[in-house]
């Protein structure tokens, strides 16, 4: 791949809420109404680290109400960030799955796509991207198979581009010192963590829901990436078994469990000492001061670790929105005293920025794609975590029975 001095364009797959805010026709009434991905490139653009932003979806006719609801969050909120991307398809393109191909035509190797999109298109995505020498960041989870991970993988390696997941705990000062902490505290011996969202997100989710992916696949997928990446270098999980409840989802015709715990044996590989992890997650979650209630609790054989991430001791009451607590730590939406967006500090933000300051990297013959296989939340580092997603989702469908993850 040619070395170039210009920077990349990139591509975002997906224009959900995560992606620029805007769900059913209005801003997510989530802690996310001004999105994450759209923010951070327009950002990034500003700063001189991107050319051209591309958005593509399925529906064309969404884009001029996109366009006007990101006028009204970024252009009209921050005096030195515009909104400004050229869409796939057209605005009178009411339908289009495969849009996304001609965006990806209209870019050059060595620039990147972000894929935000249903959990069961993220590989079909991917792989396009890949096929036209394209950089990756796919949201978790990365793919729902540990077939779909491994060729993913080995696409990468011929292609030599980054292949990563977006997990932006990663980022959050107290989660990355908590890893290093957790390498201190010996034998890794028992995990337990929770991550749920409220009912509404049910709505904001309903057309893949159950249908498409689970709620493990969704929420699990951070602690489950959190946990593997402190403790990968000296234990591996060995079987899984899941559980679920079910009842809200389904009084509302959504085929899906409320929640989904999954059991993991894992076994520190020198001693050969066990360990237990349980992931939990759900989306029936109470309407409460916080959109995603968010923490864990790590047991190592000569200490313990307890974070409430979702807590940070900021507590925010309004007359027009009650009581809250806001974390701008992941991303800060309020602009500065001079008008300015300045979040880029943010953890979400972060996920983003280190994507991108990779592909550039690459781009600009620093280093290459390899060098970056445990820099970032790479393809080929996360293989165990989609060997427990997956597994856990095969206990499920069998009747929670116990699922043996093979290592080769």
């Amino acid at each position: 791949m040619s070395t170039r001095k210009q920077p990349p364009n990139a591509l975002c797959v997906g224009t959900g809420e995560y992606s620029t805010g805007y769900v059913g026709g209005q801003a997510s009434e989530s802690d996310k109404g001004a999105g994450v991905v759209g923010l951070s490139l327009f950002d990034l653009r500003t700063q001189g680290h991107l050319d051209r932003v591309l958005l593509a979806g399925t529906n064309g006719t969404k884009f001029p109400g996109i366009r006007d609801h990101l006028k009204n969050v970024i252009d009209d909120t921050y005096r030195n960030v515009t909104s400004e991307f050229e869409s796939f398809p057209a605005d009178d393109c009411p339908k289009d799955v495969t849009a996304y191909l001609t965006a990806m035509d209209s870019l050059d190797p060595g620039d990147c796509v972000l894929i935000f999109t249903p959990d069961d298109t993220h590989f079909e995505i991917a792989m396009a991207a890949i096929e036209r020498s394209l950089h990756v960041l796919i949201a978790k989870p990365i793919v729902q198979s540990v077939d779909h991970h491994q060729r993913l993988i080995e696409a990468a390696a011929a292609k030599g581009v980054i292949v990563a997941m977006e997990v932006h705990k990663r980022w959050d000062p107290i989660y990355t010192d908590a890893r290093d902490r957790i390498r201190e505290l010996g034998d890794f011996s028992f995990f337990n963590s929770y991550m749920s969202q409220p009912k509404s997100q049910l709505e904001t989710f309903r057309a893949w829901a159950g249908r498409s992916s689970d709620i493990s696949y969704y929420l699990n997928a951070h602690h489950i990436d959190f946990h593997h990446w402190a403790v990968g270098e000296f234990a591996v999980p060995v079987s899984v078994c899941a559980l679920a409840a079910t009842g809200v989802a389904q009084s509302t015709k959504i085929p899906a469990e409320d929640t989904i715990s999954l059991s993991v044996q894992w076994k520190n590989v020198i001693s050969g000492n066990l360990g237990v992890a349980i992931y939990t997650a759900s989306w029936i979650a109470p309407t409460s001061d916080v959109h995603s209630q968010q923490r864990f609790h790590y047991m190592g054989q000569s200490g313990e670790i307890q974070i409430d991430q979702a807590h940070r001791g900021y507590q925010l009451a309004t007359d027009d929105n009650g009581y809250s607590s806001p974390n701008p730590l992941f991303m800060k939406y309020r602009p500065n005293a001079d008008g300015d967006f300045a979040g880029q500090a943010g953890y979400g933000y972060l996920s983003i920025a280190a994507f991108i300051a990779a592909v550039r990297s690459v781009r600009e013959g620093q280093t290459t794609a390899a060098d970056w296989e445990h820099r970032l939340a790479s393809a080929k580092q996360t293989l165990p975590v989609t060997q427990i997603l997956e597994a856990g989702r095969r206990s499920l469908d069998d009747g929670g029975s116990t699922i043996t993850i093979d290592h080769v």
